[in-house]
């Protein structure tokens, strides 16, 4: 019986967990339900009549998707996937002095610039990580050692100049 209490206790554990609200309060759903709010529309045409609340879902986090025939694609605040992708893509840039200057560069890929000073550097690379990312999108999608660079290629495309600086050198912000 004892066993019984603890586990009874786990589950409204639980179950008040997913109420937690941003702000640390509980919040208790009007229809009592347990389900997590998504927003998912079987069509391009409902969610294009339904945008706003498909838009207004994916800016607060929530899980938003749209079917369209066979595919399923998902609607992500620009933000969250950015501060996402950087955590989850160390950049693995090495910066190297040299007599004249410095070099930057990324193993594996066809990224690398140098400078007379270490931001010159800096600069230079921002400049050719986004000439690659644009050349992946014009014919590099689909090259079999290009492929796998989905990642970094939308890094680069949400990120601005100060925010991909401080990936290069591993600054979090």
């Amino acid at each position: 019986m004892r066993g019984l209490g603890a586990a009874s206790r786990r589950s409204k554990y639980v179950a008040y967990l997913a109420y937690l609200s941003a702000d640390g309060k509980l919040r208790a759903r009007p229809d009592g339900g347990t389900a997590m709010t998504t927003v998912h529309y079987d069509s391009y045409t409902e969610a294009r009549i339904h945008l706003k609340a498909l838009l207004d879902a994916a800016e607060r986090g929530r899980v938003a998707t749209v079917r369209r025939e066979s595919a399923r694609t998902a609607v992500v605040d620009v933000e969250r996937l950015r501060h996402y992708l950087a955590t989850v893509t160390p950049s693995r840039a090495q910066v190297v002095p040299e007599a004249e200057g410095w070099s930057v560069f990324i193993p594996g890929l066809p990224v690398a610039a140098d400078g007379a000073s270490f931001e010159e550097a800096l600069a230079e690379m921002v400049d050719a990580l986004r000439e690659y990312a644009e050349d992946w999108q014009d014919y590099l999608l689909d090259a079999p050692n290009h492929r796998e660079n989905w990642g970094l290629v939308q890094l680069i495309s949400l990120s601005d100049d100060e925010q991909l600086r401080d990936w290069l050198v591993g600054k979090a912000r």
